[in-house]
């Protein structure tokens, strides 16, 4: 049986460590408030930048642009974007589930995957595999800004048109709400047109005419158009992440709260029992010297 004085303690540090998760608790609804306001104000341009380049990369000639070529696929990059820091919940983990399966699926088609890394903890797992894994981005979600999805799109799009892949996805955590986030999978290279991302043929509207001519257009809007996600898909993981761990540090504060009354209740239960203990004692020795 413990003693008094391990229980104290043992109630002591339980009491700090839910100061300690309340508190990031409190950080984490501050931190989210902020995230959610940015990503509800862009993900409706992001999303209906995504739809217009769907839309016309229907109508234009695909071979025009390399990023809209089609290629035989010999190499798969595989984007993992995960958090720097941890204390966040299933997380990091229901990411590196799920680009796992996708690996694996990849795998099964006999082509070779690379990975690319956003976050420190999709690092850490990955360092240990076997995968070939690229320079990973990490401590940016601190101080998050549109120049972060500029430089990952212009680093990517180098490295598409200079073949060193053939086909490029990114899978990330979508924030729905502060309870709930949703693991995506979405293809980055070759762009895809909405027939391929599984829109309905009516909402495909009539041609264009382009002036001055298609692949001048297709230069400038291809590049803010992939800038737009990147810093879209950055910003729905840090406002994912932030609810998350919001959740998280709840749930532990909570929990911390029934471990204090457990082991409190317990606490006077024993000191009753060597109250009880020494009084008999005391008693069983008077009654002795009678």
């Amino acid at each position: 049986m413990p003693s008094l004085q391990s229980l104290r303690r043992k109630i002591t540090s339980v009491k700090n460590t839910q100061k300690i998760t309340k508190a990031m608790k409190m950080v984490a609804s501050a931190k989210l408030k902020r995230a959610q306001s940015r990503i509800l104000a862009f993900r409706a341009y992001g999303l209906k930048m995504r739809d217009v380049v769907a839309n016309l990369s229907r109508r234009v000639n695909r071979d025009l642009h390399p990023l809209l070529q089609k290629r035989p696929t010999k190499v798969v990059r595989v984007v993992v974007v995960t958090s720097d820091r941890g204390l966040c919940g299933a997380f990091n983990t229901n990411i590196v589930r799920r680009a796992l399966e996708f690996i694996r699926e990849c795998e099964a088609r006999g082509v070779k995957v690379e990975i690319g890394l956003v976050g420190r903890k999709g690092r850490e797992f990955f360092k240990r595999r076997h995968w070939t894994t690229h320079e990973p981005y990490v401590d940016i979600f601190d101080r998050l800004s549109y120049e972060h999805g500029m430089e990952i799109a212009q680093t990517a799009c180098e490295q598409y048109m200079g073949g060193k892949y053939d086909e490029a996805h990114i899978i990330y955590n979508e924030f729905k709400s502060a309870l709930q986030q949703r693991v995506i999978v979405e293809q980055l290279f070759p762009i895809e047109s909405l027939e391929e991302s599984g829109e309905p043929r009516e909402a495909l509207g009539g041609g264009y005419h382009y002036e001055p001519d298609e692949r001048e257009l297709l230069d400038p809007l291809l590049m803010k158009h992939l800038q737009a996600q990147a810093f879209r898909i950055l910003l729905e993981s840090s406002a994912a992440e932030q609810a998350a761990r919001m959740t998280a540090m709840d749930g532990a504060t909570r929990n911390a709260g029934e471990l204090i009354k457990k082991v409190t209740l317990y606490y006077n239960k024993t000191r009753q029992t060597a109250i009880t203990k020494e009084l008999m004692d005391i008693v069983g020795g008077a009654e002795a010297l009678k």
